[in-house]
């Protein structure tokens, strides 16, 4: 069966036709070539002579040449010999055409001179037709090979540099696991180490002391912890922006309490101001505004070993809804040096490890700061030189609250401790997790119950009546999930005046979580590891 004639396409995809060069030194012969093969889509260059064969086989790709023998001056056999000693031209297809040659000696002479056919006139119209569509058929085999090679170098070629790049990437993660489990490490065996000191120590003084490093070891790896959940979250779009009025200056103060005693303590001059032209309420996301400018603030603390750390806040430009801020961090600290710059912030990267060496941090702070500041529309740069301090900047752009639109969000000093002991149902199957919260509800004055799965709290729920149920996720026999579902059951079957605050207790971050448990019917939720006055503030019902 046939094989049928595939078109072949430039890159652009237009239509590439295959030529044929046909030399001959009668322009009726020239035609009569072109009529006959016609009907085969092929392209025709001309040449009345064996020196312009020549010029002409160089300046085009050739499916085949259909070369006459007996031609003035050079004759087809010293043109296609001339042909075959060059690299262009050596495999081009060649077909003899004679009137006059017809000897078995002149046919092998037109072989040895690099030709592939030869056929005496006058011609046989089906024959050369044949003959020419086999070649055609041919040059299309060759070009399609030609292009599943190309196509195979491509794709190795790209292999090879997704090869790198994940060699690159395993590299990057291998020398972050690496980092962390050092990072994590020495927080942890601060806390063991002084844990074992005090269980054998009888120098009472010592204790607050003791006690004092313990704290300071935990809250290291908290933060730590926090820096790879954010990183990942952010990794996985699992971030959501909140967009709700807040007081800028009121933020800049509550960064200046948390770490105005870290810069003192390093005898460094720790100053803030916010221009005139920004006004106190603004809209956006107070939560993430207020990490980058702490993660910016606190790695210029610790990159500074004297001088001052100044934060500094002014409006670029306002529109009728938005207002363009830039947030300046500027120290007198080591510096940093122009090939550090280029690795800032990247993930998993410090400027070098004599710095991770020396300061510590998990790499990730900047690549975190950086990213929640482009989620508010803006973009992060440094400034620097070495031993001369740096400026680091953010620019983001905030919304406008107009007269009269403004709503005052209490802060969470003006939250009012509730006036009696709650009843509290507790459910956890880690047994320190639950002696934990059990000491410090306890301490607050509440009576509590507790629960080591989901089976049992709802067992508990039945017998007993109780204000608030915190409830873990993650437990053997009945997860909490489903033990919520059945004990608001319980409520609406036995229709209870008034139904348990039931707060989520888990360790599961993860986005939706939130979503999750209140769409299940649960009230709250607080993520582990908490501190006892966040669980004091989702115990108490607010009253402003």
């Amino acid at each position: 069966m046939a094989v049928p004639l595939k078109k072949l396409l430039t890159n652009n995809g237009s239509e590439l036709k295959p030529k044929i060069l046909i030399v001959d030194d009668r322009i009726e012969n020239l035609i009569a070539l072109e009529k006959l093969l016609e009907d085969l889509d092929v392209e025709f260059v001309r040449a009345f002579s064996g020196n312009e064969g020549l010029v002409q086989s160089l300046k085009h790709d050739y499916m085949l040449a259909i070369v006459d023998v007996q031609m003035p001056g050079m004759d087809g056999f010293e043109m296609v010999s001339i042909m075959h000693e060059s690299r262009k031209t050596r495999y081009i297809p060649v077909v003899f055409i004679s009137a006059i040659y017809r000897k078995t000696d002149h046919m092998v002479r037109g072989i040895e001179s690099g030709a592939i056919d030869f056929i005496s006139k006058p011609i046989n119209d089906d024959i050369l037709h044949g003959k020419v569509k086999i070649f055609l058929e041919m040059y299309h085999q060759k070009k399609e090979r030609e292009n599943l090679i190309k196509q195979l170098e491509a794709t190795r070629e790209r292999l090879e540099v997704e090869k790198a790049r994940a060699e690159n990437a395993t590299r990057a993660k291998s020398m972050f696991l690496a980092s962390m489990s050092h990072e994590i490490r020495t927080p942890l065996n601060g806390i063991v180490g002084m844990i074992d000191i005090l269980k054998y120590t009888r120098n009472f003084d010592k204790f607050d002391e003791y006690l004092e490093i313990i704290e300071i070891s935990a809250d290291n790896l908290l933060t730590i912890i926090n820096d790879i959940l954010d990183f990942s979250k952010i990794e996985s779009d699992q971030i959501e922006l909140e967009n709700i009025q807040f007081n800028i200056r009121n933020e800049v103060a509550t960064v200046v309490k948390l770490l105005g005693l870290k810069a003192s303590g390093n005898g460094l001059d720790f100053t803030t101001g916010i221009d005139e032209a920004v006004p106190d309420v603004i809209v956006g996301d107070p939560v993430r505004f207020k990490q980058i400018l702490i993660n910016l603030v606190n790695n210029a603390i610790k990159f500074t070993e004297k001088g001052f750390v100044k934060v500094h806040i002014e409006r670029l430009s306002h529109t009728k809804e938005n207002i363009l801020l830039i947030c300046r961090v500027i120290d007198s600290g080591i510096g940093i040096s122009d090939d550090g710059k280029t690795r800032l912030f990247k993930e998993f990267s410090q400027t070098d490890k004599s710095t991770t060496r020396r300061y510590g941090g998990t790499g990730l702070g900047l690549a975190i700061s950086k990213k929640l500041t482009e989620m508010m529309k803006g973009e992060m740069g440094v400034e620097s030189e070495m031993g001369k301090g740096s400026e680091f900047w953010f620019r983001i752009e905030l919304g406008l609250v107009h007269d009269g639109e403004i709503s005052i969000v209490p802060a969470r000093k003006q939250i009012k401790l509730a006036s009696k002991a709650l009843n509290i149902l507790l459910v956890d199957d880690n047994a320190i997790n639950r002696k934990v919260a059990l000491f410090n509800l306890q301490k607050l004055g509440h009576r509590v119950e507790s629960a080591e799965n989901g089976l049992e709290a709802v067992e508990k729920f039945t017998a007993g009546q109780f204000d608030v149920v915190l409830m873990d996720i993650m437990m053997p026999v009945m997860d909490g999930y489903d033990a919520t579902r059945e004990i608001r059951r319980q409520e609406d079957e036995r229709q209870f005046p008034k139904k348990a605050r039931i707060i989520a207790m888990t360790a599961n971050a993860e986005k939706g979580e939130m979503d999750k448990c209140i769409d299940l019917g649960m009230d709250d939720y607080i993520c582990k590891p908490f501190r006892p006055d966040d669980l004091e503030e989702k115990l108490n019902v607010p009253v402003y």
